[in-house]
């Protein structure tokens, strides 16, 4: 990592660089924070010393807000930690210190960052993936709880939303890996276990998983018919089927997909062509299937 110092002890400032040098780190110090802001590139780790004689030592804080800010105190006061915490620093270091519990800090945030871009990403992933799907306005229902869907992602953005609305982690156990069963026996008690693809099971195994789950917080989801009693069960039906790579869809079903999808993309002429069929059949189609295309 590249990591900037700024610090007006210079023996103190080269000490540090090196022992991180020793590390594989990068380091640049500056005993200013005039001559630290004139920097062009950027940095992963910022060194701040709270004890800059004569020296304002917000700007660094507010310059680098994206980049981890920990900052180095000879004392403990609202002056040197506090305040600059609530800045935007991320943590502190009291001197003198072992470069080892340094690095163990430096190494803690880096992970951390690089755990908040990875959630930030997956997030904005199922955003795009199931934002558009329209869920029911009541989302608690009492555990265990079976969805029967004809789409697969519905009963994802439900999963997702029901756990989000309690508060509470979600675990995912997809019942086409062999392994999720048994993961759920030692799977914490505030987790929601989520366990789709019900139908992917023998059914001599249905009854077993089915028992296995009665007293435990559970989502399971199918996309077969399903009848049990005692087990609680909402339906959540896709006006327009897409493909679920969990099953195969009929020829009107694949039709009415790609008209639904693809009508907006293509004129009617390639899209006929697409599907090998005529215009005129195109269009007897979308009145079949009550599709209309929109101008």
């Amino acid at each position: 990592m590249k990591i900037l110092i700024i610090e007006d002890e210079i023996y103190l400032a080269q000490s540090i660089a090196g022992k991180l040098i020793d590390f594989g780190h990068e380091c640049d110090i500056f005993a200013t924070v005039n001559d630290a802001l004139e920097q062009e590139f950027r940095y992963d780790v910022i060194l701040l010393s709270t004890n800059l004689s004569g020296q304002d030592f917000y700007p660094i804080i507010r310059n680098f807000a994206d980049e981890i800010i920990l900052l180095m105190v000879s004392y403990i006061s609202n002056d040197t930690v506090t305040d600059p915490l609530k800045a935007g620093a991320h943590d502190y270091i009291q001197k003198p210190f072992m470069i080892e519990e340094l690095i163990r800090k430096i190494n803690h945030y880096h992970d951390f960052k690089k755990l908040q871009k990875r959630c930030e990403f997956y997030g904005e992933y199922l955003d795009h993936q199931l934002g558009n799907i329209q869920l029911p306005e009541q989302l608690t229902h009492p555990l265990p709880l079976m969805i029967k869907t004809n789409y697969q992602k519905q009963a994802d953005a439900f999963a997702f939303a029901f756990a989000e609305e309690l508060k509470r982690p979600l675990k995912y156990l997809p019942l086409s890996n062999a392994a999720s069963i048994s993961a759920l026996e030692t799977l914490p008690r505030d987790y929601i276990a989520y366990m789709p693809e019900f139908q992917t099971l023998k059914k001599s195994d249905r009854e077993t998983f089915l028992e296995a789950i009665r007293d435990r917080d559970v989502i399971t989801s199918t996309t077969e018919k399903f009848e049990e009693e005692g087990l609680e069960t909402i339906e959540l039906v896709s006006e327009h089927k897409i493909f679920d790579r969990t099953e195969i869809l009929t020829i009107d079903d694949y039709v009415k997909f790609i008209i639904h999808n693809y009508q907006s993309k293509f004129p009617d002429t390639e899209l006929s062509k697409k599907l090998g069929i005529s215009r005129k059949s195109l269009w007897e189609k979308r009145k079949k299937y009550g599709i209309f295309k929109k101008k």
